[in-house]
């Protein structure tokens, strides 16, 4: 047999890609987990996909979805220090879900389908089988959604993140006919306000949680896969990492019906993320117009009464730093409310007659104002 050299000046396969790996770089590991998750992309695709995932980049057929002059939306988002519980405590087939969710349910707020979305994932050092759960986690909010993941990126950066730290970021788009897109401009004094309950915490005030967990819990011995206080049939890591809710399935059908005006039933929707119900109800409201709530109208899951608790919170502060039970606002005529609750409600939803829009100074009056608010904190009931 004749011997197997290498031509001079040429260097073999194997010895370019160990010299990569030796400086923390494994070209094998990414392309078994390109492997893995081809299945978990399989499972979310929708029309206007073109090919699978692979090339330099993702083609979609925006004409096969049946829009005839449609509008683009687009958000981009991330998991945010949730990420630092899931790494601790080795959960991470659910933070995917929750990567999808803060960027699809922006989407949704302007009448919007989400129709695609490409992720981002940077680490240290690749570990297929983890990683796969993590992006198995982004296809199953991708389903959730009804959108198709189509492409991503992952990143090997040793030097960048510590051992086992990781990075997530999304980017969504999404389609709504010119003629549907929800501005929040038609809303109007004595409209109602409708809160959709969160699912927990969802991906926001997680730095705060964290803090709490070290000084109330870790630092007494406890670990997070122990049985919450607050639920002792679920531990601290379940509650926490409870995902992000996924409002599209339920509000789309919706959205796609009229009022005798020809507009949809619902005038306007606030997505409750970062800012809470204080900073992303007035996102929705056209100028001269705040929102009455009654904080007797909705309750909380327990671990939000914890968290104010032992972290001694003030008002303004859970109300600015966490949902409060409330993942998604929508807000419809008075003629329309009952309506729309009752469609949402039989999807699912847990549904609340929050309050009304009111005329304000905006110089001088509060974009929200709560009454009763001490029945929201006083409440135990598990929403």
């Amino acid at each position: 047999m004749p011997e197997n050299k290498t031509p001079k000046n040429k260097t073999p396969k194997n010895k370019s890609q160990n010299a990569y790996k030796s400086a923390g770089v494994d070209i094998d590991a990414g392309n078994e987990l390109v492997e893995r998750i081809k299945p978990h992309v399989a499972k979310t695709k929708r029309s206007g996909v073109m090919g699978g995932i692979g090339g330099f980049g993702a083609c979609f057929d925006l004409k096969e979805t049946g829009y005839r002059d449609p509008l683009l939306v687009a958000a981009t988002d991330g998991v945010g220090t949730k990420l630092k519980i899931a790494i601790e405590t080795d959960h991470h087939d659910t933070v995917g879900i929750d990567l999808v969710a803060m960027c699809a349910n922006d989407l949704i707020v302007q009448g919007a389908e989400p129709l695609f979305f490409l992720d981002y994932f940077a680490t240290s050092k690749l570990e297929p089988e983890s990683a796969a759960r993590i992006v198995g986690g982004i296809a199953d909010g991708c389903a959730l959604a009804g959108c198709a993941l189509i492409g991503g990126e992952t990143a090997e950066m040793p030097g960048m993140y510590a051992s086992k730290d990781y990075d997530l970021a999304g980017f969504c788009v999404g389609a709504v006919e010119r003629t549907r897109v929800i501005t929040g401009d038609r809303i109007k004094s004595g409209d109602i306000v409708l809160g959709l309950a969160s699912g927990g915490l969802h991906s926001n005030g997680f730095s705060l949680v964290r803090k709490i967990m070290d000084e109330t819990v870790l630092n007494q011995g406890g670990s997070y896969d122990a049985p919450a206080v607050f639920d002792p049939e679920i531990s601290y890591a379940a509650a926490l990492l409870s995902p992000t809710r996924l409002y599209i399935k339920s509000l789309l059908p919706v959205l796609q019906q009229s009022a005798p005006s020809g507009y949809p039933l619902i005038k306007g929707m606030a997505h409750i993320t970062g800012g809470g119900i204080l900073e992303n109800i007035p996102r929705a409201l056209p100028d001269g117009l705040k929102v009455e709530l009654d904080g007797a109208s909705w309750t909380m899951k327990p671990v939000f009464h914890w968290l104010r608790e032992q972290g001694a919170i003030g008002d303004t502060d859970m109300l600015t730093t966490f949902n409060c039970g409330i993942g998604m606002v929508v807000i419809a005529a008075p003629e329309h409310a009952q309506n729309v609750k009752e469609q949402l409600s039989a999807t699912g939803e847990t549904v609340f007659e929050m309050g009304t829009v009111q005329p304000c100074d905006n110089d001088n009056d509060e974009r929200v104002h709560i009454k009763n608010l001490g029945s929201l904190w006083m409440a135990d009931t598990k929403s």
